[in-house]
């Protein structure tokens, strides 16, 4: 007998999103944990608001200005990390509040509004599109052919950057496409679980990953597989219990991450005896 939610186009659209935002969450989630740009992507994330109110003011898709908003500002940001890594922090910073201050600015100024920008900023997994799948599955193609690609070159830039230098690893063109696809990987993600909870369900999965996986592809695998059963088990419990799926889906994940230190912690106690 089939579920009573699954007979709802909605709901499995929902479920869909679901699993294909977990193929490039669990992705670059683990490339950003690993390389340690979590702020950074939060910057890129709350600057694309700046252009989801220049979307909204020039009446085109939000969506779109806020994918290019947001490579604009991981260019920006990549520079400014690149060249000067120990000031980058407050410049970061002053980016993403400028960017959250001209969206809020845009949307004012715009005539007759009437989008709701709750559906931005904490997500609407419900109302996702069949065309947002497609784009989905585009991006998880493009990020899984680009790791697989430079598989190796990226875990040596991961994990001792000077010595991929001078193993003549492309650094800078490297760092430059991993946030390109960290922008655009936000962007798919604000659709799920909003602006504010983004990098939240970008991290966790693959923090909890790195805990046990001995390599990066397996972090990677891991990473997904949780962000896949966080996203699913989240929307489920947002059906039921009629919640914000957004919110549900990263309270989930954020209680499968205090789960797993407890675990962690017990089992290093009983070990210590």
């Amino acid at each position: 007998m089939m579920p009573e939610f699954i007979q709802y186009e909605f709901m499995r659209n929902a479920l869909a999103a679901c699993l294909l935002i977990s193929v490039c969450c669990g992705v670059m989630g683990s490339l950003v944990v690993v390389n340690r740009l979590v702020f950074l992507s939060g910057g890129i994330a709350h600057a694309s608001y700046g252009g989801v109110g220049a979307a909204i003011y020039l009446g085109v898709s939000p969506y779109l200005g806020a994918a290019l908003c947001a490579l604009l500002a991981s260019l920006v940001m990549g520079g400014i990390s690149l060249r000067a890594k120990h000031r980058s922090d407050s410049t970061i910073g002053v980016i993403w509040a400028v960017g959250m201050a001209a969206g809020i600015i845009l949307v004012d100024m715009t005539p007759g509004y009437n989008v709701d920008l709750m559906s931005y900023l904490f997500g609407s997994i419900l109302l996702v599109p069949s065309s947002s799948l497609w784009l989905m599955g585009t991006l998880n193609l493009m990020v899984l052919g680009w790791v697989r690609l430079f598989y190796y070159d990226l875990l040596a830039m991961s994990y001792d950057e000077e010595h991929a230098r001078v193993m003549g690893v492309p650094v800078r063109g490297l760092y430059y496409s991993l946030l390109a696809l960290a922008a655009l990987t936000v962007v798919t993600v604000i659709q799920a679980v909003g602006l504010i909870l983004v990098i939240a369900l970008l991290t966790i999965p693959a923090v909890m990953a790195e805990g046990f996986a001995r390599s990066l592809g397996t972090m990677m695998i891991w990473s997904v597989l949780l962000s896949a059963v966080f996203c699913v088990s989240g929307l489920l419990l947002a059906y039921s219990l009629n919640l914000t799926a957004g919110a549900a889906i990263v309270m989930v994940a954020t209680g499968g991450y205090f789960l797993s230190k407890l675990f962690g912690r017990m089992r290093g106690a009983t070990q210590g005896y």
